[in-house]
Protein backbone atom coordinates (compact mmCIF):
# COMPACT_ATOMS: atom_id res chain seq x y z
CA UNK A 1 0.00 0.00 0.00
CA UNK A 2 1.64 3.30 -0.99
CA UNK A 3 1.58 6.13 1.43
CA UNK A 4 -0.47 8.90 -0.04
CA UNK A 5 0.14 11.37 3.67
CA UNK A 6 2.28 11.85 6.27
CA UNK A 7 3.07 14.45 9.64
CA UNK A 8 6.00 16.17 8.24
CA UNK A 9 8.46 13.58 9.42
CA UNK A 10 9.21 10.83 7.16
CA UNK A 11 6.73 9.38 4.86
CA UNK A 12 5.30 5.69 5.51
CA UNK A 13 5.56 3.17 2.96
CA UNK A 14 4.06 -0.36 3.37
CA UNK A 15 4.23 -2.96 0.88
CA UNK A 16 4.10 -6.67 0.27
CA UNK A 17 5.95 -9.24 -1.24
CA UNK A 18 3.22 -11.65 -1.87
CA UNK A 19 -0.24 -10.89 -3.69
CA UNK A 20 -3.17 -12.12 -1.59
CA UNK A 21 -4.81 -15.42 -3.83
CA UNK A 22 -8.61 -14.01 -4.60
CA UNK A 23 -8.97 -16.36 -7.44
CA UNK A 24 -12.41 -18.40 -7.06
CA UNK A 25 -11.64 -21.89 -5.73
CA UNK A 26 -12.77 -24.61 -7.40
CA UNK A 27 -15.62 -26.68 -6.27
CA UNK A 28 -14.22 -30.17 -7.23
CA UNK A 29 -13.64 -32.49 -4.68
CA UNK A 30 -15.90 -33.33 -1.40
CA UNK A 31 -16.26 -30.28 0.88
CA UNK A 32 -14.96 -27.92 -1.54
CA UNK A 33 -18.14 -26.02 -2.56
CA UNK A 34 -17.73 -22.63 -0.75
CA UNK A 35 -19.94 -19.58 -1.55
CA UNK A 36 -18.02 -17.92 -4.48
CA UNK A 37 -20.28 -14.93 -4.02
CA UNK A 38 -19.61 -14.05 -0.66
CA UNK A 39 -15.57 -14.30 -0.68
CA UNK A 40 -14.65 -17.75 -1.31
CA UNK A 41 -11.58 -18.32 -3.15
CA UNK A 42 -8.36 -20.47 -3.58
CA UNK A 43 -6.50 -18.82 -0.58
CA UNK A 44 -10.05 -19.49 1.54
CA UNK A 45 -10.31 -23.26 0.36
CA UNK A 46 -6.84 -23.16 1.84
CA UNK A 47 -7.58 -22.30 4.74
CA UNK A 48 -10.30 -24.50 4.97
CA UNK A 49 -8.14 -27.61 4.75
CA UNK A 50 -5.32 -26.67 6.99
CA UNK A 51 -8.18 -27.10 9.51
CA UNK A 52 -10.09 -30.18 8.58
CA UNK A 53 -13.21 -31.03 11.15
CA UNK A 54 -14.64 -34.92 11.59
CA UNK A 55 -17.87 -35.35 10.36
CA UNK A 56 -17.75 -31.53 8.26
CA UNK A 57 -19.01 -31.96 4.44
CA UNK A 58 -19.58 -28.62 3.78
CA UNK A 59 -17.99 -24.62 3.67
CA UNK A 60 -19.75 -21.90 4.65
CA UNK A 61 -19.61 -17.78 5.61
CA UNK A 62 -21.57 -16.13 8.49
CA UNK A 63 -23.15 -13.63 6.65
CA UNK A 64 -25.62 -11.77 9.40
CA UNK A 65 -25.84 -12.55 13.03
CA UNK A 66 -29.49 -12.69 14.40
CA UNK A 67 -30.67 -13.29 17.70
CA UNK A 68 -31.18 -16.60 17.80
CA UNK A 69 -29.82 -18.05 14.73
CA UNK A 70 -27.48 -16.78 11.90
CA UNK A 71 -27.91 -16.55 8.58
CA UNK A 72 -25.41 -18.20 6.33
CA UNK A 73 -24.42 -18.53 2.66
CA UNK A 74 -23.61 -22.10 2.16
CA UNK A 75 -22.28 -22.48 -2.06
CA UNK A 76 -25.49 -20.67 -3.71
CA UNK A 77 -28.01 -20.80 -0.73
CA UNK A 78 -29.22 -18.66 1.85
CA UNK A 79 -29.70 -20.77 5.35
CA UNK A 80 -30.74 -19.69 8.65
CA UNK A 81 -28.98 -22.12 11.05
CA UNK A 82 -28.78 -22.38 14.66
CA UNK A 83 -25.77 -21.38 16.59
CA UNK A 84 -22.55 -23.60 16.11
CA UNK A 85 -22.82 -26.42 18.43
CA UNK A 86 -19.36 -25.94 20.16
CA UNK A 87 -20.85 -22.77 21.78
CA UNK A 88 -18.31 -20.80 19.72
CA UNK A 89 -19.79 -16.99 19.66
CA UNK A 90 -19.81 -16.45 15.66
CA UNK A 91 -19.87 -13.28 14.05
CA UNK A 92 -20.47 -11.50 10.68
CA UNK A 93 -17.63 -12.81 8.26
CA UNK A 94 -16.28 -16.00 10.25
CA UNK A 95 -15.89 -18.92 7.84
CA UNK A 96 -17.40 -22.06 9.44
CA UNK A 97 -17.75 -25.80 8.78
CA UNK A 98 -21.27 -27.33 8.21
CA UNK A 99 -22.16 -30.83 7.96
CA UNK A 100 -25.95 -32.91 8.36
CA UNK A 101 -27.59 -33.48 12.33
CA UNK A 102 -29.44 -37.05 12.69
CA UNK A 103 -32.17 -35.71 10.77
CA UNK A 104 -30.20 -34.77 7.67
CA UNK A 105 -30.55 -30.98 7.96
CA UNK A 106 -27.60 -28.66 7.83
CA UNK A 107 -26.09 -27.71 11.32
CA UNK A 108 -22.48 -25.15 12.30
CA UNK A 109 -20.13 -27.86 13.67
CA UNK A 110 -17.30 -25.18 14.17
CA UNK A 111 -15.41 -21.84 13.03
CA UNK A 112 -12.10 -21.56 11.91
CA UNK A 113 -9.36 -19.96 13.02
CA UNK A 114 -10.16 -15.76 11.97
CA UNK A 115 -7.67 -14.43 9.60
CA UNK A 116 -8.48 -10.68 10.82
CA UNK A 117 -10.27 -9.82 13.68
CA UNK A 118 -11.71 -6.25 13.96
CA UNK A 119 -13.01 -5.38 17.76
CA UNK A 120 -13.53 -2.87 20.31
CA UNK A 121 -13.74 -2.71 23.96
CA UNK A 122 -17.50 -2.98 25.46
CA UNK A 123 -19.05 0.37 25.72
CA UNK A 124 -20.08 0.19 29.44
CA UNK A 125 -16.63 1.69 31.22
CA UNK A 126 -15.44 -1.02 33.90
CA UNK A 127 -15.54 -3.78 30.96
CA UNK A 128 -12.11 -5.15 29.74
CA UNK A 129 -13.54 -7.61 27.25
CA UNK A 130 -13.47 -7.15 23.62
CA UNK A 131 -16.83 -6.89 21.12
CA UNK A 132 -15.35 -8.23 18.29
CA UNK A 133 -17.08 -6.43 15.23
CA UNK A 134 -16.20 -8.05 12.49
CA UNK A 135 -13.82 -11.03 10.95
CA UNK A 136 -12.08 -11.96 7.86
CA UNK A 137 -12.25 -8.30 5.96
CA UNK A 138 -8.56 -7.57 3.96
CA UNK A 139 -9.59 -3.98 4.23
CA UNK A 140 -11.00 -1.44 6.81
CA UNK A 141 -12.55 1.38 5.32
CA UNK A 142 -13.14 4.22 7.73
CA UNK A 143 -15.65 6.62 6.02
CA UNK A 144 -15.32 10.09 7.02
CA UNK A 145 -18.32 12.33 5.39
CA UNK A 146 -17.23 16.10 4.83
CA UNK A 147 -20.53 18.00 5.87
CA UNK A 148 -19.61 17.95 9.29
CA UNK A 149 -16.50 18.86 11.30
CA UNK A 150 -13.44 16.41 11.29
CA UNK A 151 -12.89 14.83 14.54
CA UNK A 152 -9.18 13.79 14.73
CA UNK A 153 -8.96 12.07 17.63
CA UNK A 154 -12.02 9.91 16.65
CA UNK A 155 -10.36 9.33 13.23
CA UNK A 156 -6.76 8.47 14.88
CA UNK A 157 -8.54 5.96 18.12
CA UNK A 158 -10.81 4.20 14.54
CA UNK A 159 -7.70 3.48 12.65
CA UNK A 160 -5.76 2.46 15.48
CA UNK A 161 -8.26 -0.39 15.79
CA UNK A 162 -8.02 -0.48 12.13
CA UNK A 163 -4.18 -1.19 12.02
CA UNK A 164 -4.66 -3.95 14.66
CA UNK A 165 -7.04 -6.12 13.00
CA UNK A 166 -4.57 -7.66 10.92
CA UNK A 167 -6.71 -6.29 7.35
CA UNK A 168 -5.25 -2.88 5.92
CA UNK A 169 -7.23 0.45 6.00
CA UNK A 170 -8.53 2.84 3.98
CA UNK A 171 -10.03 6.23 5.16
CA UNK A 172 -13.18 6.96 2.50
CA UNK A 173 -14.01 10.78 2.51
CA UNK A 174 -18.15 10.33 1.58
CA UNK A 175 -20.88 13.37 0.66
CA UNK A 176 -17.78 15.04 -1.66
CA UNK A 177 -20.62 17.29 -3.39
CA UNK A 178 -22.21 17.95 -0.39
CA UNK A 179 -19.55 20.77 0.82
CA UNK A 180 -17.64 23.21 -0.65
CA UNK A 181 -15.16 22.91 1.62
CA UNK A 182 -14.48 19.41 0.67
CA UNK A 183 -10.96 19.99 -0.59
CA UNK A 184 -10.06 20.97 3.02
CA UNK A 185 -11.69 18.40 4.61
CA UNK A 186 -9.53 15.83 2.43
CA UNK A 187 -6.58 17.70 3.13
CA UNK A 188 -6.81 17.61 6.37
CA UNK A 189 -7.84 13.67 6.61
CA UNK A 190 -5.00 13.34 4.40
CA UNK A 191 -2.57 14.86 6.92
CA UNK A 192 -3.89 12.77 9.50
CA UNK A 193 -4.26 9.15 8.26
CA UNK A 194 -0.70 8.51 8.88
CA UNK A 195 0.07 6.80 5.50
CA UNK A 196 -3.29 4.90 4.51
CA UNK A 197 -4.44 5.63 1.33
CA UNK A 198 -7.72 8.07 1.11
CA UNK A 199 -9.97 7.91 -1.82
CA UNK A 200 -12.74 10.51 -2.10
CA UNK A 201 -16.40 9.51 -3.19
CA UNK A 202 -19.79 11.41 -3.89
CA UNK A 203 -22.54 8.25 -4.03
CA UNK A 204 -24.86 11.12 -6.01
CA UNK A 205 -22.75 11.36 -8.70
CA UNK A 206 -20.59 8.21 -9.13
CA UNK A 207 -17.34 10.06 -8.73
CA UNK A 208 -14.58 8.01 -6.57
CA UNK A 209 -16.82 4.80 -6.73
CA UNK A 210 -14.22 3.20 -9.41
CA UNK A 211 -10.59 4.31 -7.27
CA UNK A 212 -12.88 2.62 -4.29
CA UNK A 213 -13.23 -0.33 -6.00
CA UNK A 214 -9.69 -0.92 -7.63
CA UNK A 215 -8.62 -0.61 -3.81
CA UNK A 216 -10.23 -4.04 -2.95
CA UNK A 217 -9.17 -7.05 -4.66
CA UNK A 218 -11.91 -9.49 -6.77
CA UNK A 219 -13.00 -11.61 -3.74
CA UNK A 220 -11.88 -9.37 -0.96
CA UNK A 221 -14.30 -8.14 1.93
CA UNK A 222 -14.20 -4.68 3.10
CA UNK A 223 -15.73 -3.59 6.24
CA UNK A 224 -17.34 0.31 5.91
CA UNK A 225 -16.87 1.59 9.62
CA UNK A 226 -17.96 5.52 10.71
CA UNK A 227 -21.02 7.16 12.77
CA UNK A 228 -24.59 7.08 11.51
CA UNK A 229 -25.47 9.49 9.22
CA UNK A 230 -22.31 8.91 7.32
CA UNK A 231 -23.24 7.92 4.13
CA UNK A 232 -22.19 4.23 4.27
CA UNK A 233 -25.67 2.57 3.09
CA UNK A 234 -25.97 5.09 0.31
CA UNK A 235 -22.06 4.41 -0.45
CA UNK A 236 -22.94 0.75 -0.63
CA UNK A 237 -26.12 1.29 -2.68
CA UNK A 238 -24.24 3.07 -5.53
CA UNK A 239 -21.41 0.13 -5.23
CA UNK A 240 -23.84 -2.35 -5.51
CA UNK A 241 -25.82 -0.20 -8.49
CA UNK A 242 -29.38 -0.75 -6.61
CA UNK A 243 -31.14 -0.09 -3.68
CA UNK A 244 -29.98 -3.01 -1.32
CA UNK A 245 -29.69 -0.12 2.04
CA UNK A 246 -32.55 1.86 3.37
CA UNK A 247 -30.91 5.01 3.85
CA UNK A 248 -32.01 8.31 6.37
CA UNK A 249 -31.61 11.77 6.35
CA UNK A 250 -28.72 13.15 8.74
CA UNK A 251 -30.30 16.33 11.36
CA UNK A 252 -28.42 19.81 10.35
CA UNK A 253 -28.39 20.69 14.21
CA UNK A 254 -25.67 17.81 15.15
CA UNK A 255 -24.93 15.88 12.12
CA UNK A 256 -26.55 12.68 13.58
CA UNK A 257 -28.33 10.12 11.02
CA UNK A 258 -30.69 7.72 11.61
CA UNK A 259 -29.41 4.11 12.60
CA UNK A 260 -30.53 3.24 9.35
CA UNK A 261 -28.44 0.19 9.09
CA UNK A 262 -29.32 -2.13 12.34
CA UNK A 263 -27.25 -5.05 11.99
CA UNK A 264 -23.62 -6.34 9.93
CA UNK A 265 -24.50 -8.13 7.00
CA UNK A 266 -22.35 -9.11 4.22
CA UNK A 267 -23.43 -7.63 0.81
CA UNK A 268 -21.85 -9.14 -2.35
CA UNK A 269 -21.02 -7.50 -5.75
CA UNK A 270 -21.22 -7.93 -9.29
CA UNK A 271 -17.47 -7.70 -9.38
CA UNK A 272 -16.44 -10.38 -6.71
CA UNK A 273 -15.84 -7.96 -3.60
CA UNK A 274 -17.81 -8.07 -0.68
CA UNK A 275 -19.12 -5.27 1.34
CA UNK A 276 -19.76 -5.02 4.91
CA UNK A 277 -21.92 -2.35 6.56
CA UNK A 278 -22.13 -1.72 10.09
CA UNK A 279 -24.24 0.31 12.45
CA UNK A 280 -23.34 3.64 13.38
CA UNK A 281 -20.34 4.08 15.97
CA UNK A 282 -20.69 6.80 18.26
CA UNK A 283 -17.42 5.35 20.72
CA UNK A 284 -14.55 2.96 20.02
CA UNK A 285 -12.59 1.85 22.82
CA UNK A 286 -9.78 0.14 21.86
CA UNK A 287 -8.83 -3.45 23.34
CA UNK A 288 -5.42 -4.52 23.23
CA UNK A 289 -4.22 -2.62 20.44
CA UNK A 290 -0.22 -2.03 20.83
CA UNK A 291 0.03 -3.33 17.28
CA UNK A 292 -2.09 -0.51 16.13
CA UNK A 293 -0.37 2.20 17.96
CA UNK A 294 2.70 1.28 16.11
CA UNK A 295 0.39 1.37 12.63
CA UNK A 296 -1.04 4.49 13.37
CA UNK A 297 1.57 6.17 15.58
CA UNK A 298 4.90 4.95 13.78
CA UNK A 299 6.53 8.16 13.85
CA UNK A 300 6.23 9.28 17.14
CA UNK A 301 7.29 6.02 18.31
CA UNK A 302 10.09 6.28 15.60
CA UNK A 303 10.72 9.88 17.25
CA UNK A 304 11.12 8.13 20.85
CA UNK A 305 14.13 6.38 19.84
CA UNK A 306 15.72 8.96 18.69
CA UNK A 307 15.94 10.44 22.83
CA UNK A 308 19.41 10.51 24.00
CA UNK A 309 18.00 8.74 26.82
CA UNK A 310 16.23 5.32 26.74
CA UNK A 311 14.33 6.26 29.48
CA UNK A 312 13.34 9.75 28.69
CA UNK A 313 9.48 10.84 29.77
CA UNK A 314 9.64 13.38 26.64
CA UNK A 315 8.84 15.92 29.54
CA UNK A 316 11.43 18.33 29.05
CA UNK A 317 14.74 15.90 28.91
CA UNK A 318 17.61 17.41 26.96
CA UNK A 319 18.01 15.46 23.98
CA UNK A 320 14.44 14.69 23.99
CA UNK A 321 13.29 14.32 19.74
CA UNK A 322 9.44 14.44 20.77
CA UNK A 323 9.66 17.95 22.20
CA UNK A 324 12.02 19.02 19.46
CA UNK A 325 10.17 17.55 16.84
CA UNK A 326 6.95 19.53 18.58
CA UNK A 327 8.95 22.83 19.13
CA UNK A 328 9.59 23.21 15.55
CA UNK A 329 5.96 21.95 14.07
CA UNK A 330 7.40 18.74 12.84
CA UNK A 331 5.00 17.04 15.26
CA UNK A 332 1.58 18.50 16.00
CA UNK A 333 1.08 18.77 19.10
CA UNK A 334 -2.66 17.44 19.94
CA UNK A 335 -1.31 14.58 17.99
CA UNK A 336 1.08 14.03 20.67
CA UNK A 337 -1.52 14.59 23.52
CA UNK A 338 -3.58 12.12 22.05
CA UNK A 339 -1.28 9.38 21.71
CA UNK A 340 -0.77 9.67 25.47
CA UNK A 341 -4.19 9.52 25.97
CA UNK A 342 -4.71 6.49 23.68
CA UNK A 343 -1.75 4.73 25.82
CA UNK A 344 -3.06 5.78 29.18
CA UNK A 345 -6.27 3.65 28.08
CA UNK A 346 -4.69 0.61 26.92
CA UNK A 347 -2.42 0.76 30.41
CA UNK A 348 -5.71 1.30 32.23
CA UNK A 349 -7.68 -1.73 30.29
CA UNK A 350 -4.80 -3.67 30.82
CA UNK A 351 -4.82 -3.13 34.74
CA UNK A 352 -8.73 -4.03 35.04
CA UNK A 353 -7.77 -6.89 32.52
CA UNK A 354 -5.01 -8.39 34.74
CA UNK A 355 -7.49 -7.47 37.52
CA UNK A 356 -10.47 -9.03 36.57
CA UNK A 357 -8.49 -11.91 35.53
CA UNK A 358 -7.26 -12.18 39.17
CA UNK A 359 -10.51 -12.22 40.41
CA UNK A 360 -11.76 -15.37 38.32
CA UNK A 361 -8.72 -17.52 39.76
CA UNK A 362 -9.51 -16.72 43.11
CA UNK A 363 -13.28 -17.47 42.63
CA UNK A 364 -12.23 -20.38 40.56
CA UNK A 365 -9.73 -21.51 43.49
CA UNK A 366 -12.48 -20.54 45.90
CA UNK A 367 -15.02 -23.12 44.28
CA UNK A 368 -12.40 -25.74 43.98
CA UNK A 369 -11.34 -25.23 48.17
CA UNK A 370 -15.19 -25.45 48.80
CA UNK A 371 -16.03 -28.24 46.37
CA UNK A 372 -12.92 -30.11 48.08
CA UNK A 373 -14.58 -29.63 51.20
CA UNK A 374 -17.79 -30.63 50.45
CA UNK A 375 -16.31 -34.02 49.20
CA UNK A 376 -14.34 -34.41 52.03
CA UNK A 377 -17.29 -34.24 54.76
CA UNK A 378 -19.29 -35.88 51.96
CA UNK A 379 -16.85 -38.80 52.78
CA UNK A 380 -16.16 -38.86 56.30
CA UNK A 381 -20.07 -38.81 56.61
CA UNK A 382 -20.12 -41.72 54.24
CA UNK A 383 -17.52 -43.87 56.52
CA UNK A 384 -19.07 -42.47 59.81
CA UNK A 385 -22.77 -44.08 58.67
CA UNK A 386 -21.09 -47.46 57.20
CA UNK A 387 -19.62 -47.35 60.77
CA UNK A 388 -22.87 -46.85 61.97
CA UNK A 389 -24.32 -49.77 60.35
CA UNK A 390 -21.49 -52.47 61.25
CA UNK A 391 -21.99 -51.21 65.14
CA UNK A 392 -26.13 -51.70 64.29
CA UNK A 393 -25.15 -54.97 62.52
CA UNK A 394 -22.71 -56.44 65.21
CA UNK A 395 -25.23 -55.73 67.88
CA UNK A 396 -28.37 -57.39 66.16
CA UNK A 397 -26.04 -60.47 66.00
CA UNK A 398 -25.09 -60.57 69.99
Amino acid sequence: MKSSSGHGLDSITTSSSTTPDTSPASSNGPGNNGPVAYGYTAAVARHFSSHPLPGATERGRVVRVDRSRLLVAAGPDLLHLPYPLTGEAAVTGDWVWMGPNRGGERQILGVLPRLSELSRKRAFEDSSAAQVLAANMDTIGVVVPVDRPLTHNRLERTLVAAWDSGAAPLVIVTKADLAGVADDVVGKVILQAAGVEVVTTSAETGDGVPELLAHIPAGGTIVLLGPSGAGKSTLINALVGREVQHTGEVRSGDFRGKHTTTSRELVPLPNGTVLMDTPGVRGFGLFDAEDGMGGMFDDIEALAGRCRFSDCAHQGEPGCAVQEAIAVGALEERRWHNYLKLQRELAALARRHDAAAQRAYQREWHQKVVMAGRSQRSAERGLHEQQDRQDRAGRKRR
